[in-house]
């Protein structure tokens, strides 16, 4: 029986290669739990939302911005309206005055100045407005008459281009007053009492008639304003002259001064 020589060099050390076919450490679902996710932070933390914060609208600022536009736009809106205004000749103003009677418009041939007469004449009107006339005017240099008046002489004022405030008698004394104290150191100005109005109060210019209840009415003032003097069929011509072919007496019967006639200028 042969006996077998131990191999020299002493014995082997563990083989750590591992065996075929072994899948390598790491490798697997142990591999894939420590391989951080795709797209995510290191550390595998959420991302962060970022926190959208609203601002509060500034409305102090916004409401004076407002208040600038509204008062630019006034002003740009009063600057239009001046314009406007004062393109409006003396006919406009007055044709806009509200329940003024326009006889320039209504009765053309009753509106025909320079027709002078001596003696008594009937008006259509009451107080009359225009159409013919005395050769002597009344006097309108702020006159105001304690009684009535020819219609025949003030009509001839109202041709120079004064504005003629008649009133009823039994008007209360505040409102004479009232309606005086428009009259009073204005020329081209008279003012008397009339009795039988339809209303308290009546306006006239040449062709132009304004019927009002108390002397308060505002158009009152817009009346004169617009057709004191402007409304004179005789430029230039005076309310009162040295010639003395005025009257500044009172009465119903017209006074015929002057023979032959005098100048109806």
């Amino acid at each position: 029986m042969s006996i077998s020589s131990p191999q020299t060099g002493g014995s082997r050390r563990p083989s750590t290669r591992p065996a075929a076919g072994a899948k390598k450490a790491g490798s697997g679902a142990a591999a894939k739990k420590a391989t951080p996710a795709a797209g995510k932070g290191g550390g595998g933390r959420p991302p962060i939302t970022p926190v959208k914060v609203r601002q509060g609208r500034n409305w102090g600022s916004i409401g004076l911005s407002a208040i600038v536009a509204l008062v630019a736009i006034g002003i740009v809106g009063f600057g239009i309206y001046e314009v406007l205004k004062s393109s409006e000749t003396w006919k406009d103003q007055a044709n806009a005055i509200s329940g003024i009677v326009n006889y320039n418009k209504t009765d053309p041939a009753l509106v025909k100045s320079g027709q002078h007469q001596y003696g008594h004449i009937d008006y259509r009107q009451s107080p009359p407005v225009a159409g013919p006339h005395n050769y002597n005017w009344q006097r309108c240099q702020g006159d105001v008459y304690p009684a009535q008046i020819a219609n025949e002489h003030a009509v001839h004022a109202l041709e120079h281009g004064a504005v003629w405030i008649t009133y009823r008698p039994d008007l209360p004394k505040d409102q004479v007053e009232k309606l005086a104290s428009k009259v009073r150191g204005n020329d081209f100005m008279f003012m008397s009492p009339y009795p039988g109005l339809d209303k308290p109060i009546s306006l006239q210019a040449w062709g132009y008639q304004l019927k009002v209840e108390n002397a308060n009415d505002s158009r009152i003032d817009a009346f004169i304003k617009a057709l004191r003097q402007n409304a004179t069929q005789e430029p230039g011509a005076a309310c009162s002259t040295a010639s003395g072919n005025y009257i500044t007496s009172t009465g119903t019967t017209p006074h015929d001064l002057g023979s032959p006639a005098p100048s109806a200028s």
